[in-house]
């Protein structure tokens, strides 16, 4: 029987071409992928979330980051493929790599639909003289028992969740798009706009509350594909009656090619793939109109939550902040005893949390790190072995999950036993910095990266660094990472404006030995305005205490102190009328000014 790498060998000799390039994505271009896309797993082995690989006739490389360097080497053992790190010196591109191994007049292969036009151009410029196919999904005849796409039961959300009808959606996107095109088609390919778009929610995606479909809007309709068995009789009722066209799912593409060609297709070139470019757009004399909004209208949208959304962001947040306590309790009753891993903690999460009657799942894959685990910032547990944690050092717990009423996304970092000055240091750093930008003031126009020194001065200031950003998009019982906004060194042109919610989490990472990340989640709101103009601030929403002895009082200044005291307070006033009386008490003491 032929290896999937022989086979694809096999594809590539017959449609004469001498490589191909395969990447992590779906056609959604979301950040988790169905079972169905996972064509680079099936091809290498290697199994991680984040990764590209490329295939000539003869040889094979694959570029991955930081977190996957072991677990791609253990993968793919004997398989014959090159491990590139990305980000190390002398790790040439994929482009680079691909002209020094086939011939000039060779071509290269890519699924249409697995790259956006961006990037199409962007790599057809650089594998100059190669020249770069489009291709039509070869996995499909190649994978003998590829996995179908999933159909799990779509559910729609009450207005009272969402804060605004799919109709009051539906004009907030026909206003938005006036300036851009009096007549036009707005097709929606990312899954978390469809569902944000129809207030709709599945479970198709990992880790993300998604059901597959897209969706077009135009200026008198909002059309939804999907696969009728996802949709119960009531949910279609309800949709229709707010305007809403349900069409089969295989239907999106004809429906773009053949829409009256007087409108104006917008698109997000982002999120917007050569395969629906060429078949909806290119051959036809069609006028094509870049989204008005970087990343696209309904992704800003999206992003300033309404004030249910934040009330609903405020009570999961609670919520979230209970299932903290109970664990944080466990943790420390269970220590002494020594029979505490990794995994266990991660199952008595979800348990804790499976408690309340709004949970859904998990928001992304938990990062419990002891000691030097934590120091990898995208750290994987073996979901195979047990990682015993012992009561000394740093315990670093990244962890969140999905509410009817809002998404979590919450980093605490414990000690569990006595920690050097070197670790007070740092662990006071840390939380000043993020402390800091908790405290920003600034006014409107101001964009994330020019906010990020806030986290990382303390940071810098002790000699130390990290290299992802500050903080990212959160959205409401949708993706625990959305954008446009980012707090980050690099620059972003999107500003900061009221209704964002983002993650706040700067941190310090000594490689083998410990992590230290504190996150806690933000919202951008209007403060006041004045003749200087209109200013803004953050609300901290998250309610989960902050281990205080590792922290050096002096260093953390007066301030800063202030600001933890306070949010402790706070902490302990909302959670308590939540909580059981021993709990309460524990909790009390967890957050006893310092």
């Amino acid at each position: 029987m032929k290896t999937p790498l022989e086979l694809l060998r096999a594809y590539l000799h017959q449609n004469h071409l001498f490589a191909y390039i395969v990447p992590s994505n779906d056609p959604y271009f979301g950040e988790y992928i169905p079972d169905r896309y996972a064509n680079r797993a099936w091809l290498s082995g290697f199994s991680g979330s984040a990764g590209t690989l490329a295939v000539t006739l003869d040889e094979a490389a694959l570029w991955t980051d930081s977190r996957y360097f072991i677990q791609a080497e253990q993968e793919m053992v004997g398989r014959g493929i090159e491990l590139k790190k990305l980000k190390l010196t002398g790790t040439e591109t994929i482009e680079e790599w691909l002209l020094a191994h086939c011939p000039e007049s060779s071509r290269v292969g890519i699924d249409g639909a697995l790259f956006s036009l961006p990037q199409f151009e962007r790599i057809k410029r650089e594998l100059f003289p190669l020249s770069l196919v489009v291709d039509n999904d070869p996995f499909d005849h190649l994978w003998a028992d590829r996995p179908k796409l999933p159909c799990n039961p779509a559910f729609l959300l009450d207005d009272t969740i969402t804060g605004a009808s799919v109709q009051q959606k539906h004009q907030a996107i026909v206003t938005a798009l006036k300036p851009c095109a009096q007549d036009f088609i707005l097709p929606v390919i990312a899954l978390d706009e469809v569902a944000w778009l129809l207030n709709m929610r599945g479970a198709d995606i990992p880790f993300n509350p998604l059901a597959i479909a897209c969706a077009a809007v135009t200026q008198s309709a909002i059309h939804l594909f999907i696969q009728s068995e996802k949709l119960g009789t009531e949910s279609v009722k309800t949709l229709e009656k707010q305007g809403v066209t349900i069409h089969p799912f295989d239907n999106f593409v004809p429906f773009l090619a053949s829409y009256p060609k007087q409108a104006a297709r917008v698109v997000c070139p982002e999120s917007w793939s050569v395969a629906h470019h060429a078949e909806t757009i290119e051959k036809q004399e069609i006028t094509i109109t870049s989204d008005p909004k970087r990343g696209g209208t309904i992704t800003h949208l999206k992003s300033q939550k309404n004030e249910t959304e934040l009330n609903g962001f405020r009570l999961a947040l609670r919520k979230e902040g209970v299932a903290w306590v109970r664990l944080w309790r466990f943790l420390e009753e269970h220590l002494p005893l020594g029979n505490l891993s990794e995994q266990i903690l991660a199952r008595k999460f979800k348990e804790f949390r499976s408690l309340d009657t709004d949970y859904c799942s998990e928001s992304f894959s938990p990062i419990i790190g002891f000691a030097g685990n934590g120091a990898l910032p995208h750290y994987a547990m073996n979901p195979n072995q047990e990682t015993k944690i012992e009561a000394r050092g740093f315990l670093l717990i990244d962890t969140g999950g999905h509410y009817l009423c809002g998404t979590t996304d919450t980093t605490r970092t414990i000690a569990l036993g006595p920690v050097t000055p070197q670790q007070k240091r740092d662990y006071t750093a840390v939380l000043k910095g993020m402390i800091q930008l908790s405290m920003a003031k600034f006014p409107s126009g101001t964009r994330g990266a020019q906010l990020d020194i806030l986290a990382r001065g303390p940071i810098w200031a002790a000699g130390r660094s990290y290299l992802h950003g500050t903080g990212h998009g959160i959205g409401h019982f949708l993706n625990v990472h959305e954008g446009p906004q980012s707090i980050r060194m690099e620059e972003n042109p999107t500003p900061l404006v009221p209704g964002m919610v983002l993650s706040n989490e700067p941190a310090i990472y000594v490689p083998d030995q410990y992590g230290i990340r504190t996150e806690n989640m933000i919202l951008c709101k209007e403060t006041e305005t004045n003749d200087y103009g209109t200013f803004y601030a953050f609300e901290t929403l998250t309610r989960c205490p902050i281990h205080t002895v590792a922290i050096d009082k002096e260093q953390l200044g007066k301030e800063a102190t202030k600001w933890l005291n306070d949010y402790h307070a706070t902490t302990l006033a909302q959670l308590s009328t939540m909580l059981q009386p021993q709990e309460i008490e524990w909790l009390a003491q967890k957050t006893k000014p310092i």
